[in-house]
């Protein structure tokens, strides 16, 4: 979640012509601000002073939204609201995402090392999802769906260095109970067979090591993270179905297991200044079976590149909508260059490669084709008065988020500190 320094900008503006008179004395070899931590720094000649800051209790609003060129499928604009939270104390770790229809909340109960672990999510959007080929909508694909569900697991985690209020290893293995649902809407093609709404249950076995440094804006700066989920569902009353595409057949797809995971590495740019930096990741799954379909797919979406620990494994692509298209095996992979104009304000240039085996909505055979797409971002993170934040990032998507089509997209973010 991306942190608020936004008084830093007053700052700035009141010193902005200051200490014209003279040169200026040799400086000290510059040092980025980094998250939590106290300090200052010179800006335009005036020395700034950054109070230091818990991390470990944070509540934040984020509003927002992305426009699309041309529409993605009939949305010309999507809207982003989000309330984020987290507290932590020597005996528990909570943490919350609420988004009305998408929600999240984590739970964890400390014994030394050891944790026991509960997690509550859903995903209950009531509009009719469709599917994009060409830049269009597949109206014969709309359904309404649905799910959620409840973990209960225990872990152990030990922190790493450096030793931040994010920096651990955890070692986690769940069992989880859900609900899954879909209908039909006026739009579905006549050859959609939707599975019966069911009980699901499962075993997640996850591990996360995140060594990360972070800049004073939550950006990360220095540093090591990586992540590896191995899930198996099965849903308790199932059939046959059709998405609006190819059979998925009952014996094929009750169960199913799926392998994902992440990789990412920050790290300064050889032969330049600490303002430098450059930042790499690669996002992986497959399902050995070939046992997914529309509801059990991994799903690609977007939204801002991923920095705070729990949102991590988060697959993201440039500009696309929330777990927009469903995949059965993918890899995403980012290169980032971002320059530090001003200790409140980053510059970033993002390049994402995606190859994915994503569904089919035709009358073709098959029910997972290959879909390869590159993307070309450019943004700024800046700190705001009255403990806020502006992400703007504009992106270029060479035809994988239309399926087929080229097109741009515009986001928006303002996030304010509760």
């Amino acid at each position: 979640m991306i942190r608020m320094a936004g008084w830093h900008l007053l700052t700035l503006l009141a010193v902005w012509g200051g200490n014209a008179w003279g040169g200026e004395p040799a400086a000290p070899r510059y040092a980025t601000p980094l998250a939590g931590d106290a300090g200052s720094v010179d800006l335009l000649g005036q020395q700034v002073r950054i109070p230091a800051r818990d991390r470990g209790n944070t509540l934040a609003l984020t509003l927002g939204g992305t426009l699309f060129a041309p529409a993605l499928g009939s949305a010309d604009a999507l809207p982003v609201a989000a309330l984020y939270g987290r507290r932590e104390t020597p005996h528990s770790r909570s943490r919350l995402v609420f988004g009305v229809f998408v929600n999240e909340l984590d739970h964890a109960h400390k014994f030394d090392n050891f944790e026991i672990l509960a997690h509550l999510e859903n995903t209950t959007v009531p509009f009719p999802a469709t599917e994009i080929v060409g830049g269009r909508e597949v109206r014969a694909s709309s359904v309404v769906w649905g799910q959620a569900a409840a973990w209960v697991g225990a872990g152990y985690r030990l922190p790493v260095a450096p030793l931040q209020v994010d920096n651990d290893l955890r070692l986690q293995l769940f069992y989880e109970g859900g609900y899954l649902y879909s209908s039909r809407t006026v739009d579905s093609g006549a050859d959609v067979r939707l599975p019966p709404d069911t009980v699901t249950h499962g075993v997640r076995l996850r591990g996360r090591y995140d060594g990360m440094r972070r800049n004073i804006m939550e950006l990360l700066h220095q540093g090591v993270a990586g992540g590896l989920d191995v899930e198996w569902q099965r849903r308790a009353h199932w059939a046959d179905a059709n998405y609006g595409g190819a059979d998925y057949r009952k014996d094929e797809t009750q169960e199913f297991v799926k392998l994902s995971g992440y990789l990412m590495a920050a790290a300064p740019v050889p032969g330049l200044s600490e303002r430098d930096r450059l930042i790499f990741s690669v996002y992986g799954g497959t399902t050995a079976e070939n046992d997914l379909d529309r509801f059990s797919a991994f799903h690609i979406g977007g939204g801002p590149f991923p920095c705070e620990s729990d949102d991590l494994a988060r697959i993201p692509y440039p500009g696309a909508e929330f777990n927009q298209f469903p995949v059965s095996d993918y890899i995403v992979g980012t290169a980032e260059y971002r320059r530090e104009l001003l200790f409140f304000l980053y510059l970033h240039l993002r390049g994402t490669f995606a190859w994915a085996n994503r569904d089919v909505l035709s009358t073709h055979p098959l029910r997972f084709h290959e879909s390869r797409g590159q993307a070309l971002s450019v943004g700024l993170t800046s700190g705001l008065p009255w403990d806020s934040t502006l992400y703007l990032e504009y992106s270029y998507d060479s035809g994988i988020l239309r399926n087929g089509v080229s097109g741009s997209s515009l986001s928006l973010l303002w996030s304010k500190s509760l």
